[in-house]
């Protein structure tokens, strides 16, 4: 199955993964192929579980707070932070644009 520009920009956009050369882009194709296996098990009257544990009672515990007001000694461990905030990094590789990344699945 063929990936298309837009759905190779897309998916590196949320996992922040470079698919810029052949080998990438042909990872991500045996992925979806294996994947796609999934379409042909019979879920037909199989209803949606809600928990792997269905047949279980989960109950919830009460939520106490036992320690409390260290956020400044963890934002300590903080690289970057904006007011009381933790700044999460940018992704971590340049993402070339559309049209450059065009030539790259072609080979595909």
């Amino acid at each position: 199955q063929k990936v298309s520009v837009e759905v190779l920009d897309h998916l590196e956009h949320l996992a922040l993964v470079d698919f810029r050369d052949s080998e990438g882009v042909e990872r991500l194709q045996k992925a979806i192929q294996f994947a796609d296996q999934l379409h042909e098990v019979n879920t037909d009257g199989v209803e949606p579980m809600d928990s792997v544990l269905e047949d279980r009672c989960l109950y919830l515990r009460e939520d106490d707070v036992t320690e409390g007001n260290c956020s400044k000694d963890l934002l300590e461990n903080a690289r970057e932070k904006v007011e009381e905030y933790f700044v999460a990094p940018p992704g971590n590789i340049p993402l070339p644009k559309l049209e450059e990344r065009d030539t790259f699945l072609q080979g595909s």
